[in-house]
């Protein structure tokens, strides 16, 4: 590959990645079909779409055209230079960006036909996605796509699952929400004036997101203590991470995330502070909610209040709990079987949104450290762990010195110094003979023993 086909292909933009995603449901195609096209595993094309890694090269370039975000870049490109607008001055580019630029109009000028055209991508015919628990057509997809971040979803449907006790009939599909005055949905980012410093960024931040995390928190946990902590938590990560978050199309999701999955732990059960929820609000409607909330699993609780509470669509709620988009259908429609149990006037989708959407917009009470105190505290936390482990790493090194200097060449086997062993007996056979003895011994040898003639064979 030359130097020139490399860099037109690194300079190839591709959408966010929850983007991707989106584009790529409205196509309806499955990550087993795109990781066939691209010549990649079903583990990469998830890696791309959570945002975890990107695809470089060649492959770059095709996935970009396989979405068809290449065409919708061309598309604005020629659509700003017609208008005589530059490239960006339309407005900063969101998660949303990329497909309704997909879907708007092509250039003015015709093309011109030619004998033999150049084979474009081939495309699958969009068709209804076989989901197990999610009926989302490609058109509602696009639909979805082309909306601004943080609009409430009119999809409340979900296709039938498996038969299950609490789990809705085969043939039951949620409705769509009925028209109602929905408050204003809140932005994905603080409104910010250019120019501002990463502490200044950082500040307005967390003045616009800080308390009304910590309100969402203790409504999964239960703990408003927890609650201060995770979302100071996630602050402190968020500001570790700035340059990252800064760049992100949704930082306030991206520290909501943070904190979410800090306060939902399982490791908190062991802290003797945490061990129990905190005393239930003294209003019944309320308390009766938390409780019921209170008893979902983890995921199935955050699931609900992304999607009924905070207005996320259900490929945004998919991705922020790092699951598929059925999975996360499914664990919806437990949840919401699950509150209209406890609480009947809550079985209705409607009735649970209003329910969720106003207790998630209520003000938040909480007291918060200052912004400036959150940033020094997460620079001296990272300044205290880095010289923890260079001193652990210095010791390490010393250490290893110390021994490769003192150790020994070569072996010496250690010779164990004689001991005195009680109870062997004496040690047996003849004594030691005495002089007398030896005087005896010779004079038996060397004269014959008096007495009658011994018998002695002769040859004849």
């Amino acid at each position: 590959m030359s130097r020139s086909t490399t860099d037109s292909a690194s300079s190839v933009t591709l959408p966010t990645p929850k983007e991707r995603r989106r584009l790529r449901e409205a196509l309806a195609l499955s990550e087993e079909q795109v990781a066939e096209a691209m010549g990649v595993t079903k583990a990469t094309v998830k890696a791309w779409e959570t945002g975890r890694s990107s695809p470089r090269g060649r492959k770059r370039e095709a996935y970009a055209k396989l979405l068809g975000a290449s065409e919708a870049a061309e598309a604005t490109r020629a659509s700003s230079g017609a208008s005589g607008t530059p490239p960006g001055a339309s407005g900063a580019s969101s998660a949303s960006g990329a497909s309704g630029a997909s879907a708007s109009a092509k250039p003015d000028r015709e093309p011109q036909p030619a004998p033999s055209p150049a084979p474009a991508p081939v495309k699958p015919v969009p068709r209804e996605p076989v989901l197990p628990s999610v009926n989302v057509r490609p058109k509602a997809a696009v639909k979805r796509a082309a909306k601004p971040p943080g609009a409430p979803s009119a999809v409340r449907a979900v296709a039938p699952g498996p038969a299950r006790k609490g789990a809705p009939k085969p043939q039951e599909r949620l409705k769509p929400a009925a028209a109602e005055p929905a408050p204003a949905p809140e932005p994905a980012r603080p409104p910010a004036a250019p120019g501002l410093t990463p502490e200044q960024a950082f500040d307005a931040l967390y003045a616009y997101a800080a308390p009304g995390l910590v309100h969402q928190t203790y409504l999964l946990t239960g703990r408003r203590r927890l609650s201060r902590e995770s979302v100071e938590y996630a602050f402190h990560h968020a500001w570790e991470h700035w340059p990252e978050v800064a760049v992100d199309a949704d930082p306030v999701g991206w520290v909501r995330a943070a904190a979410y999955e800090y306060a939902l732990s399982p490791w908190h059960r062991l802290r003797r502070a945490h061990k129990h929820p905190d005393s239930p609000p003294t209003e019944a409607n309320r308390r009766a909610l938390l409780a019921a909330l209170l008893e979902l699993p983890p995921p199935y609780r955050r699931t609900v209040l992304l999607y009924d509470g905070l207005g996320l669509d259900l490929p945004d709620t998919a991705a922020e709990t790092e699951a598929s988009t059925p999975a996360a259908a499914n664990r919806l429609l437990h949840a919401r079987t699950v509150l209209g149990q406890r609480i009947p006037e809550l079985a209705e989708p409607e009735a649970l949104h209003r329910r969720l959407r106003a207790l998630v917009s209520e003000a938040p009470t909480a007291t918060l450290p200052a912004a400036r105190v959150v940033r020094t505290g997460s620079e001296r936390r990272t300044r205290r762990w880095t010289r923890t482990a260079l001193g652990v790493t210095a010791v390490l090194i010393c250490v290893t010195a110390f021994t490769a200097a003192t150790a020994p060449t070569r072996y010496l086997p250690v010779e164990v110094p004689g001991e005195t062993v009680n109870g062997v007996p004496v040690r047996g056979g003849p004594q030691k003979l005495g002089p007398e003895d030896v005087e005896l011994r010779d004079r038996l040898r060397s004269q014959p023993n008096p007495g009658p003639e011994r018998l002695i064979p002769s040859a004849e």
